[in-house]
Parts: structure tokens; sequence; C-alpha cells
């Protein structure tokens, strides 16, 4: 897969190509059939597939950057996962994203990809090509098709699944994105209480800004090893999401305990934490002996929810 930021690191000889346009946050399952639609119409001209996409996410007027599900790098694994032979990632603005339509069309779409036939952006998604009607009749006076492809009834988007991982609901998350959510960080090192006073070391991670984060509580999953050493790389894990309240913290952090390790050195590793079950609510405890109880407790039902034991 060929990954381009920005239309300049297109190569100078490209030749036609397919585009799929979107943010594509998170390459959720409606992302994921436009792909396979987009996927088809290459396969069928002989062309290869580039997806279109942005980083920063594009944020309307003055709202506050939304929460995001996949960062840049993460999301374009995904694309070439479902299909994308290349993604090119265009800034916002200033850029691409602040032209009118019949100028990024002329821009991105003909000038810079060679688009033989474009896919518009997935309901939700927020691009600055128009709407189908008028890309169609951009393609007409640049001579690229536009395919669509059917939105269900009620089509998943990356609004709805932010606020499935906002309220804690990751399975829901995950039907929706047919995956478990993931967020990514480098581990830090924390206050340490973990380790040296409950008994249940965590990596803490330190994730990017606007990450799109569970609601405070504990959670089942998974933390993973991104670095791409050889050897066990994934381990079922209980992870807490919150402030610490038993120890009237205000930071708010993402920590994961791998089940049965108290041997990991990962302090300065980039790792992954992938949340498949909501366990409770983060409650504050009447002392440390509380606390202990109910994290042994948590720990037993995250063994059982991701090992069976």
């Amino acid at each position: 897969m060929r990954l381009w930021h920005g239309l300049d690191e297109v190569p100078a000889d490209w030749g036609s190509s397919v585009v799929a346009l979107g943010t594509f946050d998170g390459v959720h399952r409606g992302h994921q059939r436009l792909l396979h639609r987009a996927r088809q119409h290459a396969d069928r001209r002989g062309l290869p597939l580039v997806a279109v996409t942005f980083d920063p996410l594009p944020a309307p007027g003055d709202a506050q950057p939304a929460a995001v599900l996949t960062g840049v790098d993460r999301r374009a694994e995904l694309l070439a996962e479902h299909g994308a032979d290349a993604v090119c990632v265009l800034p916002p603005t200033p850029g691409p994203a602040d032209l009118p339509p019949a100028e990024f069309v002329d821009r991105v779409l003909v000038d810079g990809l060679h688009a033989a036939a474009v896919l518009p952006a997935w309901p939700g998604d927020p691009v600055p090509a128009g709407d189908a009607d008028t890309l169609r009749a951009l393609g007409k006076e640049h001579d690229f098709t536009v395919e669509e492809t059917p939105a269900d009834a009620e089509p998943v988007t990356s609004a709805r699944v932010r606020s499935l991982v906002a309220s804690g609901d990751v399975a829901g998350a995950q039907a929706a994105l047919g995956r478990p959510h993931r967020v990514e960080g480098v581990v830090v090192h924390g206050a340490a209480r973990g380790r040296e006073l409950l008994g249940f070391p965590t990596a803490n991670l330190d994730c990017p800004p606007h990450t799109a984060i569970p609601a405070d509580g504990v959670y089942a999953g998974w933390l993973l090893r991104l670095d791409g050493a050889e050897g066990e790389t994934r381990w079922a894990a209980a992870v807490s999401v919150g402030t610490n309240p038993t120890f009237e913290g205000s930071a708010r952090t993402v920590e994961a305990y791998a089940l049965d390790r108290d041997d990991l050195e990962l302090y300065g590793l980039r790792m992954a934490v992938e949340f498949t079950h909501h366990i409770r609510p983060m409650l504050r405890f009447d002392g440390i002996e509380a606390l202990i109880e109910a994290m042994s407790r948590d720990v037993a039902r995250c063994r059982e929810l991701l090992l069976g034991r």
C-alpha cells in the first residue's frame, strides 16, 4: 500500500485510478461497503484504488475537533486491509478542503489522482467535493464516472460510533466497526500504585489529543504491542479508564493490566488497547482493601470473558 501525505507525494507518472472519498474515520462497516464496491470497480477497470482521507479531520465552522476513532496511520492500515492500493492524506485547512467543489475536483481528483471513477463519501463524512449531483455534473465535465454505494436505511456513521464509544458501549461500537474499538499511545510512568500498592501493574497509555476514549469505567479487552518486536505481542487485559477517584485523582488515564503478568517492561513502547466488554462504571471505594477486592473481581470477570476460565 502506498501512503501519500499530500498531492505533492503522488508520483508524477501516476496513471488513472478509481478514487474513494471520505474522512474514513473508524473505517466502520459502512466505509467497508464503500471500499468493497470501489474495489470491484477498480478490478473491472484494471485500475488501482486510491482512498482519499484527511488529517486532521475536517471540523465545520468553529466546531471543536471531533474525537478521533482511528489515527491516520491506523486508518491507512485499515483502508489497505479493505482494498485500497494507495491512501492520499490531505490537510483539511488550509488546503484542498477549503476549496469549492469545482476546484477540489479539478485539483485533487483530476490533476492529482487522474480519476476515471469516483465513489462519493459515505453519509456523514464531510468532504468538499459536493453532493452526488454536483459530483456527477463535474464528472461529465472532466470525463469520470460517479459510482454511488447504496446506504442502509440507518447507515453507520463515524458520529454514531463516537457516541457509542463516549457512552461506554464498546460492544455496540464493535458491532458498528466490525472489530473492537482501539486506542493507541506510548506507555508512560504513572503513580505506580498498580505495581507497588495494589498488586496489579498497569501500562499507562499516553494517547494523542482528541482520541475517542470510552466513558470512565472498567473494561475487558486486549493490550497489544505495536513496535513490531518478535515474540508475544498480545495479552488479555483488564482496562481502567478514569481519574482514579479512590485516590482523589484528577487526570484522566487509560491503564491496562495484562492478566496474570507482572513481568512485562513496557515503558516507552507504543501500545494499543482494544475494548471488548464493559465491566462496570468507575467507582470511588472507601479504602484500598475495598478497591483491591473490586479489582480482583474485575480481573476474574475479564479472565472469564476473554480466556474462558
